[in-house]
């Protein structure tokens, strides 16, 4: 039997100089964490979009819009995420208001079909489809592990690639996770690199707080790439098997093809005990990249570096 307990953790609080891990309060949930806010009706919900989820480029981040798309459709229908896939049609800058409408299509005895429209003004930002339920009277089967790494703290930082230290990356811890024996960071195979990463001011882990962890194949791109690349989601998919409590989660991720400028890869989300908590993929649009990477020699790895 899982118990859940309430702690106090150390959190990161925003000031004038950004996100700094300054003093101890109670830990937020995902809702509270990413700034989800409910309304007088049921089925409509509002994002403000706030620099602590967003990327360095003052856009909402594409995993926490769909986080929070996960979280409305989850407050509305009062079931879990089994899975939602998200189709990215715009940017929403921060400073704007996202209104998240969610509509139910079909509701079963034990799942639901629902949609979600996330939205600033009459642009539409996100949509996104998902299924929820459960059916906990089926035996649990699993055929796949995790990757052979080093725990997260023998591993090297990843440092975050924004410069503005109120964006998302700056609220999250990442290390490159290396196989046995490895001292610095080094791909795990072809088109293939994993990172330890924790969200140290989030109480507990939800589908909402695994999908901000599932939108890192863009990076997996750049990093696993022959020449220097950035990428922009299409899409982002989240399979989720189970919110698992880890301090440290293991995003596995594999980079399948570059091809006509699109990229495709797929991530696996790992708890420390070796618990698969989510599957998701991407595609992305790939371009290349004008970084100095001399300056952020972190962009990039090398097989058997």
């Amino acid at each position: 039997m899982r118990v859940r307990v309430r702690v106090r953790v150390r959190v990161r609080v925003r000031g004038a100089g950004g996100w700094d891990r300054c003093r101890t309060l109670p830990g937020m949930d995902a809702r509270s964490w990413l700034g989800l806010q409910p309304t007088h009706n049921p089925h409509r919900w509002f994002l403000p979009v706030d620099p602590g989820i967003a990327t360095g480029h003052r856009f909402l981040f594409g995993g926490c819009g769909l986080g929070a798309a996960i979280a409305a459709m989850e407050g509305t229908t009062g079931r879990p995420i089994v899975w939602a896939t998200a189709q990215y049609l715009s940017f929403a800058g921060v400073g704007s208001v996202v209104d998240i409408d969610v509509t139910v299509a079909v509701e079963g005895h034990f799942t639901t079909q629902a949609r979600a429209v996330a939205h600033v003004g009459g642009s539409e930002i996100i949509t996104v489809n998902a299924a929820l339920g459960s059916r906990d009277a089926m035996p649990e089967v699993r055929h796949v592990v995790p990757p052979v790494v080093q725990p997260p703290l023998d591993c090297p930082v990843r440092p975050p690639w924004s410069e503005a230290t109120d964006a998302l990356d700056h609220r999250m811890e990442q290390r490159w996770a290396l196989p046995p024996g490895a001292a610095e960071p080094t791909l795990l195979g072809p088109g293939r690199v994993a990172v330890w990463t924790r969200m140290p001011d989030l109480l507990e882990p939800s589908a909402a707080s695994l999908a901000v962890l599932g939108d890192y194949v863009p990076m997996a791109i750049s990093v696993t790439s022959d020449a220097p690349t950035s990428s922009t989601s299409l899409d982002n998919t989240l399979r989720v098997v189970e919110s698992v409590p880890s301090e440290w989660y293991l995003l596995d991720m594999r980079v399948q093809q570059l091809h006509r400028g699109f990229g495709h890869g797929d991530i696996s989300i790992w708890s420390e005990a070796g618990d698969l908590c989510a599957i998701g993929s991407q595609t992305c649009v790939v371009r290349p990249r004008t970084t100095d990477l001399d300056r952020h020699p972190h962009l990039r790895l090398t097989e058997g570096s």
